[in-house]
């Protein structure tokens, strides 16, 4: 899924941050999870564990955010922290992650079916029955063919944006467009309003994961907006929306008709929850920082500011308030491969050479927070620890990069750009600063973060490089590279995962192979050995792999950073320790 650095970067005081050093360090990757070892490693005592104790039920929850979502239409949301907060607290999917910190948040639950689906024919066909029970906002019953309605709706090129698992594995959906038109799936079959049955084009035995994702929450037809839907989803969820002002204010009140007896994992503890927008990101954190007055009773939506840190990390009170899980998302340069003068592999190649992470890694929040990336996919898909498969240091090698260009025919260098999201500018500079030791003159386009993906999804009109990142959807090398690197599913408009605009025929018939493999363990292995191959052909640059260090106010209790989300707030379990402070 896609992964957007939400905090706004500065290199000062970033390399005197201690924090977690231990637990990003190399060494502390062999064996076990990186969750498990954050749990157990008294510098990261907030990764791994929940802060505050059991909430209580009530209270007013304020999420303090330097933007506005990218898109809570579920058809469309497939950004890391948007997703998690509408599939916890708007919508529900056939199936979610288990609300728990540590790895025990990566068990899938059964969330509108009763089960985990049911497969036959060769894990071609997998069958889901509905709880009873389940209604929406106006207490209407939620069907199976409302589930169908959504992920039909996910083809509509008027809703780019969303996950395309569909598109990739639903049999006969090649060319479909949508229900606009009244034309439906006809590999995915409601026989009843309490089953659904999907017809997959081959093998996958992965699908109850993907069934996690918003594509697979129910749209009543009768809600349908189309474009204008992304403003006011009908809720299946615990709560519903009483109010959205865009890139202003959401104001989330309780869905009468969620019951809880059908929904194991959300707990709903506070009765209103309110995002306020167009803060300053140093704003949050100061106001984090001193909770006072409504402010105890307040969360970040974005990342703790580097600069920031200093300020936290030394008072041990407030330290205590913040959390850092892995995000599990490889941050990288994506170069369009298919633009000149990045159509030449020795361009891409430069790129990598001259890039320094540790300079990118410092302007992340240094190594306390972060810690660079030598491979494409995560460690925690290579059993731990990322491999070193290029073998560049993590200055880079500027001599080598200029002797790729001057191959190349560019022994001057040349000019391009880069498009980051606002919060991302000290990154971006780090990356202009580094490239232009090779003689690659770098010009920085940033923009708003809740326009990012819209923009850099622009194929025709996106800059040369972008800088973002991926997170698997769950612990599969099945959901990192074909999103990143399939040619096959590049959009003109609402592009998403693969920024490269890699198109390469051998590697797209590797993927096609390990996609076919029963064995689990042999396609683990294979999918770890085209991430080398890939990273030779050079579309991407990898730069570092991420925490998420999110500090919350001294009335919150239950919050604890989710491993499946990124390291993002659970919004399924978090509350307050007095409500009636938050009024």
């Amino acid at each position: 899924m896609n992964k957007r650095t939400l905090h706004a970067l500065a290199t000062a005081l970033a390399a005197t941050v201690t924090l977690g050093m231990a637990g990003c360090s190399n060494g502390s990757h062999s064996g076990g999870s990186r969750q498990d070892k954050d749990a157990k490693n008294p510098a990261l005592a907030n990764a791994g564990t929940a802060v505050g104790g059991t909430p209580q039920k009530g209270g007013t929850l304020t999420v303090l955010s330097n933007q506005d979502f990218t898109h809570l239409d579920p058809a469309r949301n497939w950004v890391i922290g948007d997703m998690e907060f509408g599939t916890r607290l708007l919508y529900r999917t056939l199936v979610t992650y288990r609300a728990e910190p540590g790895t025990k948040g990566g068990e899938l639950v059964p969330d509108l079916a009763e089960d985990l689906g049911v497969s036959s024919n060769g894990a071609r066909t997998w069958t889901f029955t509905l709880k009873r029970g389940l209604t929406y906002e106006d207490g209407t019953p939620i069907t199976a063919q409302d589930v169908k309605y959504n992920v039909e709706r996910s083809f509509s090129p008027d809703l780019p944006g969303g996950p395309d698992y569909a598109a990739r594995y639903l049999a006969g959906a090649e060319g479909y467009r949508g229900p606009a038109q009244g034309q439906h799936l006809d590999s995915v079959k409601t026989p009843d309003d309490h089953t659904i049955v999907f017809e997959l084009r081959k093998p996958f035995a992965e699908f109850p994961n993907a069934t996690v994702l918003p594509t697979f929450a129910p749209v009543p037809r009768s809600q349908d907006k189309g474009p204008q839907y992304d403003s006011r989803p009908f809720s299946s969820g615990p709560y519903k929306i009483e109010s959205y002002d865009r890139d202003k204010r959401l104001v989330l009140v309780r869905n009468p008709h969620w019951d809880p007896a059908t929904d194991a994992v959300r707990k709903a503890y506070p009765d209103k929850l309110v995002v306020v927008m167009g803060l300053r990101a140093n704003q949050i954190d100061d106001r984090l920082i001193a909770s006072e007055g409504g402010d105890a009773s307040a969360v970040s939506w974005g990342k703790l500011r580097p600069e920031s840190t200093p300020k936290v990390l030394t008072k041990a009170d407030v330290r205590a308030r913040l959390l850092a899980e892995s995000t599990n998302c490889t941050e990288m340069v994506q170069m369009h491969t298919g633009r000149a003068p990045f159509d030449d592999v020795r361009v891409r190649q430069a790129v990598q050479y001259a890039l320094d992470r540790e300079a990118v890694l410092t302007a992340s929040g240094g190594p306390a927070l972060n810690e660079p990336s030598t491979a494409l996919m995560p460690g925690s898909l290579f059993g731990g620890k990322q491999p070193d498969t290029l073998g560049i240091p993590a200055t880079g090698d500027v001599g080598k990069a200029k002797r790729l260009l001057e191959e190349a025919g560019k022994p001057d260098g040349f000019t391009t750009a880069i498009t980051v999201s606002n919060g991302d500018k000290g990154v971006a500079e780090a990356v202009q600063q580094s490239l232009g030791r090779a003689g690659i003159k770098v010009t920085i386009d940033a923009v708003d973060p809740s326009a990012f993906y819209d923009t850099i999804g622009d194929t025709e009109h996106r800059t040369d490089l972008v800088y973002t990142g991926w997170c698997p959807d769950y612990p599969s090398g099945s959901t990192f590279l074909p999103f990143l690197f399939d040619g096959r599913y590049i959009k003109e408009k609402g592009n998403s995962g693969n920024h490269s605009l890699f198109r390469d025929e051998a590697t797209m018939k590797r993927m096609d192979d390990i996609a076919a493999m029963t064995d689990t363990a042999q396609a683990n292995k294979a999918w770890q050995q085209l991430d080398g191959e890939i990273l030779a052909k050079a579309p991407t640059a990898p730069a570092v792999i991420e925490r998420m260090p999110l500090l919350v106010g001294t009335n919150i209790a239950g919050a604890f950073g989710h491993t499946s989300f990124g390291g993002q707030l659970d919004y399924a379990t978090i509350g307050l320790k007095d409500p009636a402070k938050s009024m």
